[in-house]
């Protein structure tokens, strides 16, 4: 399981494109008949993607957890973002479909993904983070999640943001979860763009065609970087980093967060006009 270092921000501010690439971009995730995961430094959050096709895969446990089992000390956010999936919890079923989400407390022993057609296979965007506590498991479908309309056309950035594992939501000890969809025409995800430093965030970028990409921006807010994004890609975000993106053609994104508390609203706005 490949690691990711925490990055300073002043050191940040030194970076060329490759480096910040390397630093923060999570790239070749989703592989046919694959299981993959990132370790973080960043409240060490777990980033990963399986892609079942005809068949089963496992969640392991990997040798830097040091755990039994992956779940020992953690617990795992799961969006299925492509074909109807299913989802077994210590030999229980769950149909995690499309835009669905399932959670898994601590504690749960085995976890496994199938897809339910091995020619339209599903794509399961997982997020673990440690956990101290045990919640139950959890599933809760697209049109189950707590629904929040933003953003202007006139300003390129309508949006539907939907709300899973949060305050109100499914219950966790520390991962906050959900997915952003844009409306026809918008481009622009979480502009005016905010900090929070009692939180990091990951976002994973799906729905996006073949021949486009996102501009991702990041860093602090007045001195800002970017990173170009394709399909299935996912960005690490540290605290101090604004998170927000322009994509050449509509897409949707899952946004997540581990840390200091289950707020969802706990974040510092920026004004456009600031932005440098």
């Amino acid at each position: 399981m490949k690691v990711l270092h925490s990055v300073h921000p002043e050191d940040f501010k030194d970076y060329r494109t490759n480096t910040i690439r390397e630093r923060f971009l999570i790239n070749d995730l989703v592989k046919a008949g694959e299981l993959n995961c990132v370790y973080t430094h960043y409240d060490r959050m777990i980033v990963g993607a399986v892609n079942p096709a005809d068949t089963q895969l496992i969640l392991p446990s990997y040798p830097n957890l040091r755990a039994e089992y992956f779940l020992e000390r953690r617990e795992l956010g799961i969006i299925n973002v492509a074909g109807d999936g299913e989802v077994i919890v210590d030999g229980k079923s769950y149909e995690v479909n499309k835009l669905d989400c399932l959670y898994i407390g601590k504690g749960t022993k085995q976890v496994a993904f199938k897809s339910k057609n091995s020619n339209i296979p599903a794509v399961f965007y997982l997020l673990s983070a440690p956990a101290h506590k045990t919640y139950p498991v959890a599933l809760m479908t697209h049109a189950q999640a707590a629904k929040v309309n933003a953003g202007h056309q006139s300003t390129a950035n309508e949006r539907v943001i939907n709300k899973y594992v949060h305050l109100e939501g499914i219950q966790s000890c520390q991962l906050v979860m959900g997915l952003t969809i844009l409306g026809k025409g918008s481009v622009w995800n979480t502009m005016p763009p905010h900090v929070h430093d009692r939180r990091m965030e990951a976002y994973f970028y799906f729905d996006l065609a073949a021949d486009q990409q996102v501009f991702h921006y990041m860093g602090e807010g007045h001195e800002t970087r970017h990173i170009l994004m394709k399909n299935y890609e996912a960005v690490v975000s540290p605290p101090w980093s604004i998170h927000a993106g322009s994509g050449t053609a509509s897409y949707s994104f899952i946004w997540g967060m581990g840390g200091e508390n289950l707020d969802y609203t706990d974040m510092d706005a920026l004004a456009i006009t600031d932005l440098r």
